[in-house]
């Protein structure tokens, strides 16, 4: 009766170490890594086969299930790592609840019919194991079955204690990390430093202290686009059109600054780009919390662009296509000094182009807007676009016009009908850029408008024919009352808020007078942002 009990487990932590050799890239093996790492992964899987075990009482069966589930996240892994050049990391477990929330945008890269098979086999694994493997409760009676189970917990919490106390710290690189610790060592260092709240001690946030307002002139209305996957293709692939952006070509010739933009992220993870353009903090002030940034920034308010804006008299809205309660921001936005959120309710069915809400749509939005003036006070306006968001490959079939963007030696194939829907959409996202420099010419009140990409999109088969881009996207900072010419220069995303801060107070202060002081010398994140939406008058 013992080896049924304890050949499972033993079996199942063989099967759990020969899973991480489906890794891709490849992971160094077992022998290789530093001892604590398989510490924690033998405690990680007794202690998780206990559990199991308690709850359905069949040894075979709580292997299995394992097993399964960690075969899960490594097809994750490899699928993430293909697409985003990034491997599965403890922060994304979070992700499998939002794809039971917003399916299309995370099912479809591990592929719909893998993930109806894995279903419909997990479903009839579940039956089989039922009706074939009796109850060890049982079997061996209800005191002797929790004794042995408590007989694996406490074998195992050794085991975890010892891994973590020696576990080495992670570079916050996540494949190099994954590839030295192994997966189960990665996702505890991972796991481990998230529970740490994000510093009270950085280093002093550029919004830090909040800009006086000048004493005469006029703030700009502000309008800041996030463009979806917004990049300029032409230097990467040669099978592009040059023509491809006439209104983003005029708008970097006439821009007051404007060139490539290191972004902290690739294909996805929009938030990382959002965060350090807001909040103006790098990925190296975030530490772990680079990877999801708004998970602390849900519970904890820091300086920000949005909150200097407040203070100055700025009306602020932020405008996404899409729900609000995605990544938090319905609870990060307000915090960040956000007076209101327009998401995907306020707009109508017929607003679609392709999957999301079109550019086009959101472009007269912000229109109305402008036209709307509330009140006298400035607007700032935050829009998130949507419409190039992946998946690109459930845009079947391809439009007859999509290859119109291709020059004449591209042919129709696989390789490139991702990228020539996703082509079509950025000529979209350039009708966007007329529209809004036609709306803000247009207006009554001085305008600015900055323009840049969250990152660049997901076009693996095209990346595997042409080779990756360099990862960087672009912006411009455009204004109709005010000429320049810039040289292209290129920026982190981290210092484009603190330049868009300067512009707009340059562009509200007449010439020959000073700006205002400050209000108080540089103190760190000691710093509230709005309270209560106090401004400087």
């Amino acid at each position: 009766m013992s080896a049924a009990l304890w050949l499972p487990p033993l079996a199942g932590l063989g099967a759990s170490v020969a899973l991480e050799g489906l890794l891709r890239p490849h992971v160094r093996p077992p022998w290789r890594r530093p001892p604590a790492t398989l510490c924690l992964h033998g405690g990680s899987w007794l202690l998780l086969f206990a559990l199991c075990l308690l709850a359905v009482q069949r040894p075979w069966f709580a292997t299995g299930g394992l097993l399964a589930l960690q075969l899960v996240v490594v097809q994750s892994s490899n699928v993430k790592s293909r697409t985003l050049n990034e491997p599965f990391i403890c922060q994304d477990f979070e992700y499998f609840v939002d794809a039971l929330r917003h399916p299309r945008l995370y099912v479809p890269f591990f592929g719909i019919g893998l993930a109806l098979a894995a279903s419909t086999a997990a479903a009839l694994a579940i039956g089989a194991f039922l009706w074939w493997e009796p109850s060890l409760a049982s079997r061996l009676g209800v005191g002797p079955f929790l004794a042995a189970t408590s007989a694996l917990g406490m074998i195992a919490l050794p085991l975890l204690w010892l891994g973590l106390r020696r576990l080495p710290a992670p570079a916050l690189e996540p494949q190099a990390d994954l590839a030295r610790l192994g997966l189960v060592g990665a996702l505890w260092a991972y796991g481990r430093l998230a529970l740490q709240p994000l510093s009270s001690t950085l280093p002093a946030s550029p919004f830090v202290p909040p800009p006086r307002r000048p004493i005469s002139g006029r703030l700009p209305d502000l309008v800041v686009v996030q463009n979806e996957s917004f990049f300029d293709p032409r230097p990467w692939c040669p099978l592009v059109r040059p023509d491809l952006l006439p209104h983003f070509d005029v708008l970097c010739a006439e821009a007051l600054y404007q060139g490539p933009l290191v972004v902290p992220a690739w294909g996805a993870n929009t938030v990382r780009t959002e965060s350090a353009f807001l909040t103006g903090l790098d990925p190296e002030q975030l530490g772990i919390h680079r990877f999801n940034p708004y998970r602390q920034l849900a519970r904890r308010p820091v300086p920000s662009l949005v909150a200097n804006l407040r203070r100055l008299g700025y009306r602020t809205v932020c405008l996404h296509p899409y729900p609000a309660t995605f990544y938090q921001r319905h609870r990060v936005m307000p915090r960040l000094g956000f007076e209101q959120f327009l998401d995907d309710a306020d707009f109508a069915p017929g607003d679609r182009e392709g999957q999301y809400v079109g550019d086009l749509a959101v472009a007269e939005r912000v229109a109305r807007l402008l036209r709307e003036g509330r009140d006298e006070r400035p607007l700032f306006l935050f829009v998130i676009t949507m419409e190039n968001h992946g998946p690109l490959h459930l845009e079947r079939p391809v439009p007859e016009d999509a290859y119109a963007r291709l020059t004449a030696q591209a042919t129709r194939s696989p390789d490139h009908d991702d990228l020539a829907i996703y082509l079509r959409h950025l000529a979209n996202a350039d009708r966007m850029i007329a529209r809004l420099r036609q709306a803000l010419t247009a207006h009554s009140r001085p305008g600015l408008l900055c323009w840049y990409g969250d990152h660049v999109p997901i076009l693996p088969e095209a990346y595997g024919r042409h080779g990756p881009p360099d990862g960087h996207t672009h912006y411009a900072i455009w204004s109709p009352r005010a000429s320049g010419s810039a040289a292209p220069r290129q920026r982190p995303v981290a210092d484009l808020g603190p330049l868009l801060q300067e512009t707009l107070l340059d562009m509200a202060t007449p010439t020959g007078q000073e700006r205002p002081a400050p209000r108080r010398p540089r103190s760190g994140f000691k710093e509230d942002p709005v309270r209560s939406g106090a401004r400087d008058d």
